[in-house]
């Protein structure tokens, strides 16, 4: 099995900076990807990020030339670095892990609330 954790989330202002954090463990070995997933009030839950096993990397339009997804490999870690975030970033974020077993063997996260406002 595969667990991962989300922190870092926060309340900011208009324009400010979050980097979220997802720290894997368990069979890491079976995943494939981590994706950021955010679900906003009244909204569903819609991906913002992936990044692979390879290092491909992708991202919502909503957030590109402003996210970043990264990894640290030694740390089984995957991070979101959020800029000149807006109030419309605002929404719980989920990190999920693709598991080569399957979906129904995909870790998610408990989620991170993420607020952007005055």
């Amino acid at each position: 099995q595969v667990q991962v954790v989300e922190s870092g989330g926060g309340s900011v202002q208009p324009g400010g900076s979050l980097r979220l954090s997802c720290a894997a463990s368990g069979h890491i070995f079976s995943v494939t990807a981590v994706e950021w997933y955010r679900q906003a009030p009244g909204k569903s839950r819609a991906l913002v990020a992936t990044i692979t096993t390879g290092g491909t990397t992708n991202y919502a339009d909503s957030v590109k030339g402003r996210f970043t997804i990264s990894r640290d490999s030694a740390k089984n870690s995957v991070y979101l670095q959020m800029n000149n975030l807006k109030p419309e970033d605002t929404a719980v974020y989920y990190c999920k892990a693709t598991s080569i077993r399957g979906r129904e063997y995909d870790a998610w996260g408990q989620g991170t609330q993420v607020t952007v406002s005055q």
